[in-house]
Parts: structure tokens; sequence; C-alpha cells
């Protein structure tokens, strides 16, 4: 089972071909990160008008790459929510024409769900139920999946998700975009010096605004005596932390023995590396994506839209032709 997959949903123009939802056949990203970073972060409608100008050759290195025909594809699969609703629609809008003139059906993807199966592309045996820690520039979740195309909401951010407050915390130490990484560089050179604040809630909620508040008003008041670098240690540290204490509250809670990283944050080395201790020092299994998968692909998406589709979740697009994007859209809707 072939489908050929489009992801959209920022500054990234992405198509990939996957077989049977594990085998990446061609994966092909245009990255859009030398336009924005000039403006210090994605402009909407910048990024519309990219796709606009990528899609269609990304689509055809993508089949070019994977050595097979438009004729050999069962279906497509396209993300069509969350995200840039302008950016969305470009790959909406690509995949229902490509879906008609094909005569194929079309699976509409959840962006969260795709980051999740992101994890099925690095281990072939990892199959649900499980517990997933969801961190990116949008989102903090914490899901507990069910099955392939089954997720509940345990936990979530109340106010900005974790890789956001990197993105603000990388601007107040005049870091570049994206700033998520750049903050994880200067750390490495850093030392925990600053105490910053943790939001502890009754249930599994996260916050991270606090701490990003606490940043910009250290940096104020200390001005250019800032300790830059120990300012970024303290800061990611902190974040992770508190994104480790409450998956371990989820993995008693449920009693469950897998865990699973997903999202563009899942990249960083300190996340990862306490997620590795807390599986050891708490009998679970900790499964985090290849690096090439946490960033936004369409590869993941793909995986994703094959579960979907084999689940009976997709649309003969000639019935269904007002498919439509959505820029927010809780998983599992």
């Amino acid at each position: 089972m072939i489908g050929l997959s489009i992801e959209t949903s920022c500054d990234e123009t992405s198509v990939a071909i996957i077989e049977n939802g594990r085998k990446v056949l061609s994966n092909i990203v245009s990255t859009q990160i030398d336009i924005h970073k000039e403006f210090g972060g994605v402009v909407p409608e910048i990024a519309s008008r990219k796709h606009l100008t990528n899609i269609s050759y990304v689509v055809n290195e993508a089949i070019k790459e994977a050595n097979i025909s438009f004729d050999d594809l069962d279906y497509i699969g396209v993300t069509y929510g969350p995200g840039l609703i302008g950016a969305l629609l470009v790959g909406v809008s690509y995949a229902k024409s490509l879906a008609y003139s094909l005569n194929i059906p079309i699976v509409p993807t959840h962006h969260i769900e795709g980051h999740i199966a992101a994890n099925y592309l690095t281990y072939n045996e990892l199959k649900p139920p499980f517990l997933a820690l969801v961190v990116s520039g949008g989102h903090s979740h914490l899901i507990h999946v069910k099955d392939y195309s089954k997720f509940e909401i345990i936990g979530k951010t109340r106010d900005d998700a974790v890789g956001e407050a990197f993105d603000k915390v990388a601007r107040v130490l005049g870091l570049p975009y994206p700033g998520g990484p750049e903050v994880s560089k200067l750390a490495i050179n850093g030392k925990r010096t600053y105490t910053l604040p943790k939001t502890k809630f009754d249930n599994l909620d996260f916050s991270f605004s606090g701490i990003k508040t606490a940043v910009i008003n250290i940096a104020h008041k200390e001005g250019e005596s800032l300790r830059k670098a120990d300012m970024a240690t303290s800061f990611e540290q902190t974040v992770c932390e508190e994104l480790i204490f409450n998956t371990l509250r989820a993995v008693n809670m449920l009693k469950i023995d897998k865990v699973v990283l997903a999202g563009g944050v899942s990249a960083n080395r300190v996340l990862r590396e306490m997620l590795e201790k807390a599986a050891k020092e708490n009998s679970f299994k900790a499964y985090m994506p290849d690096l090439k998968y946490c960033t936004d692909n369409a590869a993941m998406i793909g995986s994703a839209a094959h579960y979907n589709y084999v689940s009976g979740k997709y649309y003969e697009i000639k019935d269904k032709m007002d498919l439509n994007a959505i820029a927010n859209i809780k998983i599992g809707d």
C-alpha cells in the first residue's frame, strides 16, 4: 500500500512517499528558514506564497526519488490542521486536486498525529497503546495513544507551548531564529546558576508563561551583566524537568510501560537525556524519533495517514470536495 503525503502547516513544504505506513521511499523537505530568519519568525503570508511556488516541484521530486509513478499511488494523505491557515490551504488544495485527477481517496491527517507517528518510522516494533509527550512550538501535550487512530489528551499547556517559550527566551538573549536550537547550543557552555519558577497543577497540565516572564524580568534587571549561557542552561533544564515530572505522573496514573517523545522539541538533547534516565529509573521504555523526523516533514504525515486509511478515516474526494483546512483542531476530533 503506497501513499503520497503532503505537509505544509508552517514553513516547510514537504512531500513523502510511504509504503505500508513504515517504509520511507522518499521524503523531500523544502525549508524556508533562511527567508524567515530576517524577520525573526515565520511570516504567514510569505510562507503561503513560497508553498505555492514550491509544491509542484517537491511533489515531482518525491515521486522521482521513490522511483514510482502517480499510477502506483493508493491514496493521498495531507495535513489539514492545525497550523497557519494560508499554508495549510496550499497543501489541502493541491492534495484534493491530485486525488481527484488520480481518482484515489484523500486522507486528511492531524499534524500532531503525524509527529507521534514519526516514531513508527524509527521503531518498526512500536505499537499502541503508549503515552506520548508532544512538545513543539505550538503544542505541549500528554496524550494517551490508545490505538493508531484513537487519542485522548490527558494534559496540555494552559498558556505558552514549550517551543514557543524557547523562542521567546532566545529573543531575550539576542539569539537568531529559529531560537530553540540556539538556546540549546548556548546552554552547553553554561551553568545552572539562576533559579527559575516551576508550575505544578493538581492535574497533568503545563504552564510556561511564568518561567518565560521570569527570564525577561531577570534580563531587564541585570542588563549587560546577564550571564546568557547560564540563563540558557537554567531555562532549558528547568522546563525539561517540568516536562519529565508530569510525564512520570502520567506513567504512574496510566500504569503504562511505553513513552513516546514527539514534536520539534523532541530533538532537544537535555530532554532526550532526561527521558532516557527516567525510563531506566522507572522501568518503562522510551521511544524518540530520529532527528530527521523531529521537525515538520511529510514522512510522519504519511505514516499517520496510512493508519487513518486502513481504519477507514478517508474520503473518496469526488464525494467530499468540501474538505477544508482548519487552523485549530483538537487531536482525535
